[in-house]
């Protein structure tokens, strides 16, 4: 679950999901820069916390970490070129920026950068709210396991013993495995539709049952079974707004109400709130998200009526609050939503690198657990160590923000000595550029997605959903291997005995996917 398998921007399979962690973003949005951007350098300066303020060794950190941003790959033999955080909010157009460091229980520091609306130099402040997006799911899991605990749910039981208002459609997928809790949060429930894009304030917003079954004003697909629960994992936001179906049946309460209760308030998330749309009166605590382009979102922050998958509102440091309180309950130092042994199955691989609710680190790696999120003009990440303590969130006002929350993720690793979250080292090679006629083409990886390859000039590019709208650069590091530079991806193509290319193996993150040449 390193810095490329959490963010998600909204794409409909399960490699896609992956793909879109590990660019978080296109990295090819223009580099021409107006005023108004450039001015983010200097207007407003950056606010700390009081103790960063105060700690001469904090200080010094965090200068280091501003100063010091790294991108995903590397390329062996040419160091990386130093980056800072203002001059990479510029670069992808990003208003606004804030974060918080913890570490053993404590909010070690924080700090804002920039806007939180560009129009009326409105600064970004440690209480300004972002849309916390995908990172709405693991702080969802935490109330569906109190609700475990408490003895109103089971983890295995199918939900539509308990579901009043809408069951899950059985089809000939559900005829033996079914949906449960636990493959809800686990994406391995079989269920449809990755994200959710939200409303506009001019659109109408659809009822949760409208959203489930796929009825007008509702923009998304129904929400069904396509694959038999407990095969497969694949993202799934749809999964989410069943369990926020099940969680409002049990209780007979608002999904707001219920969250506030079971988690926000034992957390001591104070600013935080799963209240769609934000209510007026705290409409000012907003920040306006932007485009990547830098122009606001049109109408303003969307509306999600899919609130468990997406609809917290909150900051940095409450999210560091709900990590530290999972910390404090996986160690036995705290049960104020969890039990210890709970909070242990939380954070034990259900389905590949998935725990219930929050994504995990790889086998052989340090314990760690982490989600990303990507609403309509938001991109957030936080990342925690199990064990030592230490964690860090990001968020930012901008469709662009992504691959800035983690070139900011890889510098403050390298100044705290994670072992993990670094920038990938590849070899680049020359080859003559007559070789590549063999590789165009489309590759499909069955169930799942088709792939681009296409050859330009200057070498093979790749072109899916993930990548934005413009091809990437595929470079290589051997006659069959080539990487990008956007993330940690890397392509292994595959020759017949007559050196036809047959297929490839795709690397993203810890993922791997084979995909058959179809053309």
């Amino acid at each position: 679950m390193r810095s490329t398998t959490t963010r998600t921007l909204l794409l409909l399979t399960a490699l896609f999901a992956v793909l879109a962690a590990a660019i978080c973003s296109s990295s090819l949005f223009s580099l021409k820069l107006s005023a108004s951007i450039l001015s983010l350098r200097v207007e407003p300066g950056p606010q700390s916390s009081p103790a960063a303020a105060t700690d001469p060794a904090a200080a010094a950190r965090i200068a280091r970490i501003e100063s010091g941003l790294l991108p995903a790959v590397v390329i062996k033999g040419q160091p990386p070129q130093a980056m800072t955080v203002a001059d990479r909010m510029a670069h992808y157009k990003v208003p606004g920026v804030s974060v918080a460091f913890f570490d053993h229980g404590q909010i070690m520091w924080t700090k804002t950068y920039g806007y939180a609306d560009v129009a009326s130099k409105r600064p970004v402040t440690a209480d300004t709210l972002f849309q916390a997006a995908s990172i709405s799911k693991p702080v969802a899991a935490l109330a569906a396991l109190r609700l475990v605990e408490e003895g109103k749910l089971s983890l295995d039981e199918d939900v539509n013993v308990k579901l009043r208002t809408w069951k899950v459609p059985e089809n000939a997928f559900t005829q033996k495995e079914k949906v449960t809790i636990r493959r809800i949060l686990s994406h391995s429930a079989g269920l449809t539709v990755h994200g959710f894009a939200g409303y506009a304030s001019d659109e109408p917003v659809p009822t949760l049952v409208q959203v489930l079954n796929g009825e007008k004003p509702a923009n998304s697909d129904p929400i069904r079974v396509d694959i038999v629960p407990g095969t497969l994992w694949r993202y799934s936001g749809g999964g989410y707004v069943v369990l926020e179906t099940l969680l409002s049946d049990v209780t007979a309460k608002p999904f707001p109400q219920i969250m506030s209760e079971l988690v926000l308030r034992p957390a001591g998330m104070t600013h935080s709130t799963y209240e769609q749309p934000l209510p007026e009166n705290r409409a000012s605590e907003a920040a306006t998200p932007y485009r990547s382009s830098g122009d606001p979102v049109k109408g303003g922050w969307h509306t999600y009526p899919e609130m468990a998958p997406a609809g917290l509102w909150t900051t940095p440091s409450d999210l560091a609050r709900m990590a530290i309180e999972v910390q404090n309950e996986y160690s036995g130092k705290s049960s104020k939503i969890l039990s210890q042994d709970m909070a242990r199955q939380m954070l034990t691989r259900q389905f590949g690198t998935w725990g219930l609710g929050f994504g995990l680190e790889s086998p052989g790696e340090k314990p760690r657990f982490a989600h990303g999120g990507a609403n309509e003009g938001f991109r957030c990440n936080i990342e925690t160590s199990t064990d030592s303590g230490q964690g860090f969130a990001v968020m930012t006002n901008s469709d662009s923000g992504g691959e800035l929350t983690e070139e900011i993720f890889r510098a403050v690793a390298k100044e705290y000595g994670w072992p993990d979250y670094h920038p990938t080292e590849h070899t680049l090679i020359k080859i003559n550029p007559a070789s590549f006629a063999v590789y165009p083409g489309t590759y499909e990886i069955p169930g799942i997605g088709k792939l681009a390859i296409t050859l330009k000039s200057s070498g093979l590019y790749v072109e899916a959903e993930p990548f934005g709208p413009d091809p990437i650069e595929l470079l290589p590091e051997s006659p069959t291997q080539f990487f990008v530079l956007s993330g940690d991806i890397t392509f292994a193509f595959h020759k017949d005995a007559q050196g036809a290319i047959t297929g490839l193996t795709l690397h993203a993150g810890p993922q791997t996917f084979e995909a058959k040449k179809t053309s």
